[in-house]
């Protein structure tokens, strides 16, 4: 059982907040990598958030999620930076500039386009459960990243496998955070100041899902999980509903992908892969299907561990005299670790809590 936390408590928030933000200040005297690495687990965190609309509450399994990541990267890739103005003279002229576009634009851009994508997919899928819907938007993912692998050509518009690069830093408010900030004698490094960002988006994140949880949109997602037919005898129009939650996770995939690219400076369609798809869904499946807290947790502990690990294949590679490689060695403890995980908690690490069992409690007292 994991141990019960009251984040009702406005003593708890209070002391979570302070811990948060004081983390990378805490972090950067150990170095910017474990900076770098909670920024890239807050990013991972908004994946797995999203990903759980659509797995944990609504019930659909989504092996093409990434797609929705590498629509709003490429997104925000090509609003700001130098590639579409040096491939299209007639733009260059009308922004000899270049395109800056501003972060206030390209997150409700984002959001709109990875809906409207998440919408494509599920309309297409509706009928589809199970094994068949997941074979169907593995499908989906991959497409993605061969079109975006293949767009070079006749019209270079995503640049191939070369990728993009030299794309703009978020900036608002005149703080650019590609640049180290100084606030009365403390000094902010870049990746701190992502920190930041992503953890207020993380925030908003939560604060939106735990509201369509106990919404009736939720509700209805939770009895289309559970049995789709009785939801349907019931007069729920799973239709829109399963399209709704296609579109809202997709959104927050969107909103991830556009922060990744921003704060990586240059994307790859090698950075869409399957295992990344995979990968959120090992974080929602780990945690625990459907509970934010879990999720969380989820995300968390299989983006840092394999960071974590590293001090651990090291020396594991140096006592076999180099006969085995580094990064497989890595690979190999995650998936140990996971399957451990799995077998001793086959629900997750914080799963969320069984309803039925405490009505049946109830009804067994004397």
């Amino acid at each position: 059982m994991m141990p019960s936390i009251n984040f009702q408590s406005k003593q708890t928030r209070m002391v979570l907040g302070a811990l948060l933000l004081l983390l990378p200040l805490g972090l950067q005297l150990m170095g910017n990598f474990w900076v770098r690495t909670a920024d890239t687990a807050l990013l991972y965190v908004l994946l797995a958030i999203g990903l759980n609309i659509v797995v944990g509450y609504a019930g659909l399994l989504d092996l093409g999620y990434v797609a929705f990541f590498a629509v709003g990267a490429y997104l925000y890739a090509l609003l700001a930076s130098p590639h579409l103005t040096q491939t299209f003279a007639w733009l260059a002229a009308i922004l000899p500039m270049g395109m800056h576009v501003s972060i206030w634009l390209v997150i409700p851009l984002a959001i709109l386009v990875a809906g409207l994508f998440g919408i494509l997919l599920g309309a297409p899928t509706l009928r589809l459960r199970g094994d068949y819907l997941a074979i169907v938007t593995l499908g989906f993912g991959e497409i993605i990243r061969v079109f975006l692998n293949n767009l070079d050509h006749p019209v270079n518009i995503t640049n191939g496998p070369k990728g993009i690069n030299q794309i703009d830093a978020v900036s608002f408010f005149g703080i650019n955070l590609g640049k180290k900030l100084t606030v009365g004698g403390i000094e902010f490094s870049s990746v701190s100041l992502y920190y930041y960002l992503f953890l207020a988006l993380v925030v908003v994140s939560v604060i939106v899902c735990h509201r369509l949880e106990l919404s009736r949109v939720g509700r209805a997602w939770m009895a289309i999980r559970e049995d789709e037919i009785a939801a349907k005898a019931m007069g729920i129009n799973t239709r829109n509903l399963k399209l709704l939650a296609f579109g809202m996770g997709a959104t927050f995939g969107g909103v991830s992908g556009a922060m990744f690219a921003a704060f990586q400076g240059f994307i790859s369609p090698e950075s869409f892969s399957l295992m990344e798809s995979v990968m959120i869904v090992a974080m929602v499946v780990l945690g625990g299907v459907g509970h934010l807290p879990g999720v969380i947790l989820g995300a968390i502990l299989l983006s840092a561990l394999p960071e974590v690990l590293r001090y651990v294949a090291g020396p594991l590679q140096a006592m076999t005299g180099g006969r085995l490689d580094a990064s497989i060695l890595r690979q190999l403890l995650i998936a140990l670790a996971m399957i451990s995980v799995m077998l001793l908690r086959p629900r997750g690490l914080w799963p969320a809590p069984e309803h039925g069992k405490s009505l049946q409690t109830l009804g067994t007292k004397p």
